[in-house]
């Protein structure tokens, strides 16, 4: 297309920038905020000299818009020199010279020919989306360009100033920047005006989409012009829908579920005044025309894996800051507008700056895969512009071991390769393969394609039946394509091979992508459920499936603190559906070990965390019965053990002269007991036989030879003091020893006596044994404290001696008959 042709629009001022800087460099970075024509013109410019691009988007409503744009510039149809391609849709010709297509389509595309055959310039727009996708595209055509094709040029596009880091990972490539849309948009800050809930999960506070509806018909009174409404979700349109119903305007939704033909006619003018109800498919790469005004409910949905519990779910999340000014754009790019946003401008500026990156938090199981494709099935090497996350990798990449994807290596199988081809989640196209032989093909493409479009509900079954009834062309589309993928990889199959009923046909596709989310019910009638892979899930009060057995939990969501897993969309199995479903999960294994207190010996067959049956073992083995006591020791403590009063004292001899000499006298700590292997457990076979265990024994056992005989001399049990008497001494504080005697019998003492070189602490009783006073300085006792003890006590105990010089005293452990 000629220059002069081009529409007039901000981007044609940097167009020779762009060719001038992929010619020179091969790759480029173009900054262009929206309603500049990046998406449209710039591809249009660089296919002038007859040469190929391909244009990648990240959604597919922007790549059919973005073709159906291009064509209409060309004053052609959609498939001759400007065409796309998307899942289970294509339109391009011999003459095509532009694709638009999908960053998967694109991953896809790069396996199967790296190379690129034919195609001289590829554009990844929308960068600073980073979508899974995206990322991958960007990492390979960098190596592609490095290793194979140094002659593709790439520019990479953003509508936001993160540009010089995306340079970067481009080999500092140059940047060319865009002046800003010609109009003008005013920003008005509408918070609701009573507080609402935050999200929580896929839930959003009615009242926050009752002031979203109460906004929108504001926005409708202040001005002339469509209306564009952000909302995250598909259930949340219907309701803000249902809300409007009857205003003067047509209510249009834009979502991912419909079908292209629906999404295309949202994108077309209107005969009337409209207002669009849309998710983030609206927010970059495409114009809905007519809009003057955008209503932001500062929402978006993104998926987010709970690796530890392998529930991967979408959530509800305020907005970015770069993706609220992404949204309001699409006010300004025919005229003048509005954007109206359902929150404060406090809020606002509390909001992250970027979006987070899919890697950061998403399920990597198909990102795992397409490294593994690639031949970096730990991602080293790659240009990612983050790296994924060690944990969620790892866990992502023992799924794809698990379902025969990739061999112990990481290496791709040719499963893995099959699965691939399925165009789906390797979950799901397993899935699909596995239970087309069972369940006839229809059946499981008809499952797969509803799980695939998340249109399920609690009861996955009468939600199939709904979309069987109903006849929803996207979900139709999808079948058919899913179909075709069986019917070239396996050939026809049979409708019913195992004659299961559509409830556990349904089941049993669930299982299948998602084994570890089989589940039983904890008891008869019971709502709440154990999964195969551990974690705790519980159905809502009036959900149609409570009673059932057996469930196939097609999907959860756990909240933040929350024990148990919510239920929130599964189908019905029978045990025996069950097993085939969790197949990879079934063991039967010897299990000896302490449980609920107490050594269990018993055969058990399993699924997963859920036990199916089990026997006791009459004969267990010996050395795994004393490993399991001594786990119930360091979990349950040395309470199990019988401490008579001579194992107590002893223990606590050792503990002071470890504390006070260290090594090698044994730490007799409770930590240290607990992982020490110093009981003689004998023939013990149960919880109630360590209570006659010789635990005294078994300490004296802990002392080495070269000072076993010390012990007495070191920390001896009792002391002899002045009159005699040989009393005990309290090693109960380490570091303490303390002696309690009376007064009368330490009549000569002059210094204080030592234990080990430690001074004793001396607990001076009265002759009735209450105490009187407590030294560890004898001597000083003696001279400064004794006259006051001796005044008060001779009254007391006329009886015995209070002599005025106890230090040359003759101690006694008797009265004094002949009185003071």
């Amino acid at each position: 297309m000629a220059a002069d042709a081009l529409p007039d629009l901000p981007i044609r001022a940097v167009l020779p920038d762009v060719t001038a800087a992929l010619a020179e460099a091969g790759a480029a970075v173009l900054v262009a905020p929206p309603g500049t024509g990046k998406t449209t013109v710039v591809p249009l410019v660089l296919a002038a000299e007859g040469t190929r691009v391909v244009v990648a988007e990240p959604r597919r409503v922007a790549a059919r818009a973005a073709a159906r744009r291009m064509a209409a510039l060309l004053g052609e149809k959609v498939g001759a020199r400007v065409g796309y391609t998307v899942r289970g849709d294509r339109r391009v010709s011999a003459s095509t010279r532009i694709e638009v297509v999908t960053t998967g389509v694109l991953v896809r595309r790069l396996h199967r020919d790296p190379e690129l055959a034919g195609t001289a310039v590829v554009v990844l727009d929308e960068c600073h989306e980073r979508h899974l996708d995206s990322d991958l595209a960007l990492a390979f055509l960098i190596e592609v360009r490095a290793a194979l094709r140094p002659d593709l040029h790439l520019l990479a596009t953003s509508a936001t100033a993160e540009a010089q880091r995306l340079a970067t990972i481009l080999g500092d490539a140059p940047v060319v920047t865009a002046a800003a849309a010609l109009h003008p948009v005013d920003v008005r800050w509408c918070p609701p005006p009573q507080p609402v809930d935050a999200p929580h999960g896929l839930r959003v506070d009615p009242r926050l989409l009752s002031h979203v509806a109460a906004t929108v018909r504001r926005a409708l009174d202040e001005g002339d012009g469509d209306v564009l409404v952000f909302l995250p979700g598909a259930r949340e349109i219907a309701t803000v829908a249902g809300i409007l119903h009857g205003i003067d305007a047509e209510i249009v939704p834009l979502h991912g579920r419909q079908t292209g033909t629906a999404q295309d006619a949202a994108l077309r003018p209107g005969t009337s005044r409209r207002v669009v109800l849309a998710t983030a498919v609206a927010e970059s790469s495409l114009t809905v025309p007519g809009v003057r005004a955008v209503v932001d409910a500062g929402m978006s949905r993104v998926p987010r894996m709970d690796h530890a519990r392998g529930l991967g779910a979408l959530v509800t999340v305020p907005v970015s800051r770069a993706a609220a000014t992404q949204r309001s754009g699409r006010a300004g790019r025919e005229a003048p507008g509005r954007v109206y946003r359902c929150w404060s401008q406090a809020q606002h500026d509390r909001l992250p700056a970027q979006p987070e990156p899919e890697v950061a938090a998403a399920d990597l199981t198909g990102f795992a895969l397409d490294l593994a494709l690639w031949g970096h099935p730990d991602g080293d090497g790659l240009a990612l512009p983050d790296a994924p996350p060690p944990g969620a990798l790892r866990s992502a990449m023992g799924t794809l071991r698990t379902l025969g994807a990739t061999g112990a290596d990481g290496r791709v199988t040719a499963r893995g390769r099959r699965l691939a081809d399925a165009g789906l989640h390797p979950r799901l196209a397993r899935a699909l393969l596995d239970a087309a032989p069972l369940v006839g093909a229809r059946r499981a493409a008809e499952i797969v394609a509803l799980l695939d479009a998340d249109r399920t509900a609690d009861d996955l079954v009468a939600a199939w039946r709904r979309a069987r009834s109903e006849r929803d062309p996207a979900w139709t589309t999808e079948v058919r394509r899913l179909k075709a993928a069986l019917d070239r990889q396996e050939g026809p199959t049979a409708d019913e091979a195992m004659g299961l009923t559509d409830d556990l046909a349904a089941g049993l596709v669930v299982g299948l992508a998602h084994p570890e989310r089989v589940a039983r019910a904890r008891e008869a009638g019971s709502r709440a459920y154990l999964m195969a892979g551990g974690t705790a899930g519980e159905l809502h009060g009036g959900s149609t499936l409570a009673g059932t057995t057996w469930l196939a939990v097609a999907d959860a969501d756990r909240a933040p603190g929350a024990r148990t897993a919510r239920i929130r969309s599964a189908a019905p199995l029978d045990e025996a559906t069950a097993r085939i479903a969790a197949a990879t999960l079934a063991a039967t294994a010897a299990e000896i070990g302490w449980v609920n207190g107490d050594v269990v010996a018993r055969r058990v067959e399993r699924l997963g965390a859920i036990v199916l049956a089990e026997r006791r073992i009459e004969d267990p083995d010996p050395d795994l019965v004393r490993a399991a006591l001594h786990e119930g020791l360091r979990r349950e403590g040395l309470g199990l053990l019988t401490w008579s009063r001579a194992a107590t004292e002893l223990r606590s001899r050792l503990a002071f002269a470890h504390a006070t000499l260290g090594e090698p006298w044994p730490d007799v700590s409770e930590a240290a007991l607990a992982e020490a292997d110093w009981l003689d457990l004998g023939p013990a076979r149960r919880r109630a036989d360590l209570a006659r265990i010789d635990v005294a024994g078994a300490l004296r056992r802990l002392l080495p030879w070269s000072v076993a005989g010390r012990l007495d001399e070191v920390a001896p049990e009792r002391l002899t003091v002045p009159s005699g008497s040989a009393v005990r001494v309290d090693y109960s504080d380490p570091a303490v020893p303390v002696l309690a005697v009376k007064l009368q019998e330490t009549f000569g003492w002059q210094d204080t006596p030592r234990v080990a070189g430690v001074p004793v602490v001396l607990h001076l009783l009265s002759p009735a044994g209450r105490p009187l006073a407590v030294t560890s300085d004898l001597a000083s006792f003696w001279a400064n404290a004794y006259p006051g003890v001796r005044a008060e006590m001779r009254g007391r105990y006329p009886r015995h001696p209070w002599p005025e010089d106890p230090a040359t005293a003759t101690p006694t452990r008797r009265t004094n008959r002949r009185g003071p």
